[in-house]
């Protein structure tokens, strides 16, 4: 691909290279003023040059992460609100002629943190080993995208952002080598979570026809109304000339407005239910099932989620640590926890919607991850899968997850998820898969 300038719809972008892949990043997708509803980004007649990395929505440190998942996980980008781009990887060698699958990247982070274009998530292996063209989405987080009461701070406005970015990508992926008519939606925790509910949105089927899920926290999904209401009630006073960074610090006493709800305070910032573009609460069930057989779908989860979370609250380390003559029963007691959490958080909603969505006439594949490093007391925790998906050795090396691993295993391992995840996006489907210590995975 010796021609480095593409020449999209929406106007002639300049891309680089970088080793076996081409990138052309930071592509504005959409604009929006402060609490509004985004529009498409206007065209453009002058060459875009798409040589930077795209700005992430303001947002407090996510440093209590660093020990588990290394210091890539620290968002070191500029921060700016306006930041509605997009970043697209796909491989250096694509002939002219070579149309290939498109995987839109919906990161996580809680809805408070995170960025499309995070070391820790960069896809070049996908795209190399894959062949397929990947496109990471950065979209608004927090108190500017998820929490909303009234048409002056709509809510969902984050997830407007990312159907923005997907009819960018239907309009102008042709360009880049992407197939608009093999479009899979995939994200991780908070990013699997709004991949869910995109498929709710009104025209998401022409949008995208796969939906990877991986680890959606679909059982804090439902009854959140409430504490959306005490938490809007803290921001109240926010207006468009608050200073951003204010809006970004304000976060925080928001959040503790969350903390008489139970687990939901877990997730404080999320999806809500009754605002554009998703239905009412007791419309939801029926609406997945309406839209099933447009979708193909591969749901999952690791297997032991909680080790990421449990072992940052001091009673839980402190449990771990009780012996009772020969009995370890506080490491039994954890493991109880960590089972009961997988469970309520994560596995049970995500076999439900498994069910759902086979029994409404789509096609579905359940997995479970199992990898772990032996003896590494993260074990299968959430968001082990980035490492392997994402598999970048100088990025990852730091990461407590990874703490004694094999490289050659986790090479392996890591080569295992790519291929199930490309031969998703290619649309090549499987009876019945097990690949040891890795992954778990049948058709539903």
């Amino acid at each position: 691909m010796p021609d480095l300038l593409f020449t999209p719809p929406c106007g002639p972008i300049r891309g680089w290279r970088d080793g076996d892949v081409t990138r052309a990043t930071g592509i504005r997708y959409a604009e929006a003023a402060r609490f509004a509803p985004p529009r498409a980004a206007p065209d453009h007649a002058d060459v875009f040059d798409a040589g930077g990395w795209a700005p992430s929505c303001p947002q407090l440190p996510s440093a209590g992460l660093v020990e588990a998942l290394g210091p890539g996980v620290v968002n070191g980008l500029p921060h700016d609100e306006h930041c509605q781009r997009l970043s697209i990887t796909m491989p250096a060698d694509r002939r002219d002629d070579e149309i290939l699958p498109v995987m839109v990247w919906i990161h996580g982070g809680s809805y408070t943190s995170g960025s499309g274009d995070l070391p820790t998530t960069d896809p070049a292996r996908l795209v190399a080993e894959q062949r397929v063209v990947v496109v990471t989405v950065t979209y608004r987080l927090g108190l500017f995208g998820f929490l909303g009461s009234d048409e002056a701070r709509p809510a969902n406005l984050g997830l407007l952002d990312q159907l923005e970015a997907f009819r960018w990508v239907q309009r102008n992926i042709r360009a880049f080598g992407g197939d608009p008519d093999r479009v899979t939606a995939f994200g991780q925790s908070a990013g699997a979570d709004a991949v869910a509910h995109l498929m709710l949105a009104p025209g998401a089927r022409e949008l995208f026809q796969g939906a990877i899920i991986q680890s959606a926290p679909l059982g804090l999904s439902r009854g959140r109304r409430r504490m959306n209401e005490a938490m809007s009630a803290v921001a109240a006073d926010l207006t468009v000339e608050t200073p951003a960074a204010e809006v970004a610090d304000l976060e925080t006493a928001t959040e503790l407005a969350a903390a008489p709800f139970g687990v939901l305070r877990n997730m404080p910032f999320g999806t809500q239910y009754g605002h554009a573009p998703l239905p009412d609460e007791d419309e939801v069930a029926a609406r997945w099932a309406e839209v099933a057989p447009h979708f193909d779908v591969l749901i999952g989860n690791t297997s032991q989620e909680a080790r990421l979370f449990l072992d940052r609250i001091p009673a839980v380390a402190r449990l771990d640590r009780v012996v009772i003559g020969p009995l370890a029963i506080g490491r039994m007691l954890t493991e109880v926890l960590v089972i009961a959490f997988n469970e309520t958080i994560y596995a049970r909603d995500a076999r439900a919607f498994a069910r759902r969505h086979v029994g409404a006439g789509g096609r579905a594949w359940r997995y479970v991850l199992s990898w772990r490093v032996p003896g590494n007391p993260y074990g299968s925790a959430h968001a082990i899968d980035l490492p392997l998906l994402f598999e970048n050795p100088e990025v990852w090396a730091p990461a407590g997850v990874l703490a004694g691993a094999d490289p050659a295993d986790l090479t392996r391992a890591a080569r295992s998820m790519r291929r199930i995840w490309g031969d998703f996006a290619h649309g090549r489907t499987w009876r019945a898969v097990r690949v040891r210590r890795v992954i778990r995975l049948r058709r539903i």
